[in-house]
């Protein structure tokens, strides 16, 4: 599988080590961007570009986020639309990470792929 295709398709599968390390490379690029654009408050406000860029990195991480825990759902040969348990804050997402992180995947071909 390209980097393309894993990183921005919402086809195919994935095994449990490319989905953590994927997330945990997510979660980091995440903590550092944060990082370098600072803390705003009226001390230091936030300019049109830099809402912007804050924008795009977080519908950047938000879309590679979304293809790798699809691709692992259909790995666990469930549907991707288990995702949207995402919306629901805590309980959605512990459950999300013991599903995708912590259980096999199917073994064989099934309906989302080889």
């Amino acid at each position: 599988m390209d980097l393309k295709s894993l990183l921005f398709s919402f086809r195919g599968r994935i095994n449990r080590l490319p989905f953590w390390m994927v997330t945990l490379i997510l979660i980091g690029w995440g903590t550092i961007f944060q990082e370098l654009m600072g803390p705003y408050g009226p001390e230091n406000p936030m300019t049109i570009g830099s809402g912007f860029i804050t924008l795009a990195n977080f519908v950047i991480i938000l879309w590679i986020g979304l293809a790798v825990q699809i691709k692992r759902w259909h790995d666990r040969a469930k549907s991707g639309w288990w995702v949207l348990l995402n919306l629901i804050p805590v309980i959605g997402q512990i459950w999300v990470l013991i599903e995708c992180g912590v259980l096999r995947g199917t073994a064989g071909d099934n309906r989302f792929g080889k």
